[in-house]
């Protein structure tokens, strides 16, 4: 299969919704990162996304729409405290799960009654799903388990051969997946995964929002995933991560016992002092543009020859949470204390 990269032209973006309304797969942007989309109403389509990526199939997909009127499609209840939400951050990145309609086929909520809901606010995202004319499921489009892509060419080198088409709508400006909410009633919820909408920002519309407990931990062996991106290990380079929670002065003291086959990734300005091969990812205490590097870091990673690549701990608060979280699934909740 040639892969084609298409600029998000009108004549582009009505091949793409025409790949996808004869059963095909598309990799589209979105504001948080690139999608690999089909008809999350054919079961058929959907298997695609599966075999394109070499996603488990106990791993659910999110379902993106362009329309408050298509939630109703999807949603077989929608209740008030997601109406809420949906006033403050729709469109944008927040993925909120809901009973799942008869519409959608358990192949894109793996077999769960639920299912997770996005409305992105990329344009070229909305007009995608305006042509397509239904909803999409659409994981990152990526190889499973590797780095999530933030631009076009990441899924090209990624998905190459594998899916007819990409639309390339530029760099991604979270760099992040969205963040995911279980609603369990109209004043509690449960944060599965974060992003860029904090639980800071999301207690401002349901008084209690708790941490899942697998946001910062593995899942048992057995356990049942309620949302994406919980239960595989996700977003590794081919090197092996370790995550180092100490002081930049012990750090360095750390990767310099350990420099044999070694790098490190570290924030902006910290690379000189250390004697192995490095690779940033933001400026330390800024975690909107830490998001945006974060994947193409430790893309970059698998160009530095190392076996073994040793990673500053960010801060884990507000957006700084999300960020901690996708480097321990990199990691595989590998976590070294000085």
């Amino acid at each position: 299969m040639d892969t084609k990269v298409l600029l998000p032209t009108e004549e582009n973006i009505a091949l793409a919704a025409s790949l996808l309304n004869s059963g095909e797969v598309v990799g589209m942007p979105t504001e948080t990162v690139y999608g690999l989309a089909a008809s999350a109403y054919d079961p058929l389509a959907v298997e695609k996304i599966f075999r394109a990526k070499g996603r488990p199939q106990d791993n659910p997909l999110i379902v993106h729409i362009h329309s408050m009127e298509q939630l109703g499609e999807v949603a077989a209840r929608v209740p008030d405290c997601a109406l809420r939400l949906a006033e403050r951050f729709w469109p944008g990145p927040l993925t909120m799960i809901f009973e799942k309609s008869e519409k959608i086929p358990l192949a894109v909520t793996a077999g769960l009654s639920t299912v997770a809901v996005r409305f992105p606010s990329h344009k070229v995202a909305r007009a995608l799903l305006e042509a397509a004319g239904m909803p999409l499921a659409a994981p990152s489009a990526n190889l499973s388990g590797r780095p999530s892509p933030t631009t076009a060419n990441h899924v090209y080198n990624d998905l190459n051969g594998r899916i007819p088409a990409i639309l390339d709508g530029g760099a991604c400006e979270v760099g992040l997946e969205s963040t995911v909410v279980l609603l369990r009633d109209e004043e509690n919820a449960a944060l599965l995964r974060p992003g860029a909408v904090t639980v800071q920002m999301l207690e401002e519309a349901i008084p209690h929002v708790v941490l899942d407990k697998g946001v910062l931990q593995a899942l048992s062996p057995g356990e049942q995933a309620l949302s994406p991106g919980m239960l595989h290990r996700h977003y590794s380079p081919r090197a092996n991560l370790v995550i180092v929670d100490s002081d930049f002065q012990s750090f360095c003291a750390f990767v310099e016992s350990h420099a044999e086959g070694a790098g490190a990734m570290v924030f902006d300005g910290e690379e000189s002092a250390l004697p192995v091969p490095c690779v940033t990812f933001g400026r330390q205490g800024d975690p909107i543009i830490q998001a945006r590097l974060l994947f193409s870091a430790l893309r970059a990673v698998d160009g530095m020859g190392v076996r073994t690549i040793y990673a500053r701990m960010p801060d884990q608060e507000g957006m700084g949470l999300a960020i901690y979280n996708r480097l321990l699934r990199a990691a595989g909740f590998e976590v070294i204390t000085l």
